[in-house]
């Protein structure tokens, strides 16, 4: 435990943070899945709504993904790698269409 002023609102200071990390990384994931999942009814069968449907998914994956970078939760690096594997998924579908 804290023995000082200090270190408890540090402690305090680091809880709300880790909360607050933990809520933007838990969306990302949702998104994610949410975008893998478009990607899938998609490429069973392609029709102009679905592409719109996995455009939207991923837009906002992205945009949720570059925000977790902007604020510190997730690292640079990590989160081009989770951008770049959301368009690999789709780019091997694209070329078969």
């Amino acid at each position: 435990m804290a023995n000082t002023k200090s270190a408890l609102k540090r402690a305090q200071i680091a809880e709300r943070n880790r909360l607050r990390n933990k809520a933007y990384k838990s969306a990302v994931k949702t998104l994610m899945k949410k975008y893998f999942a478009a990607v899938e009814v998609y490429t069973a069968n392609p029709t102009p709504e679905s592409k719109q449907a996995v455009e939207e998914r991923m837009s906002e994956a992205y945009s949720k993904i570059d925000k977790a970078v902007k604020r510190g939760v997730l690292h640079p690096n990590t989160g081009a790698r989770r951008k770049s594997r959301l368009a690999h998924k789709l780019k091997p579908t694209a070329q078969t269409a």
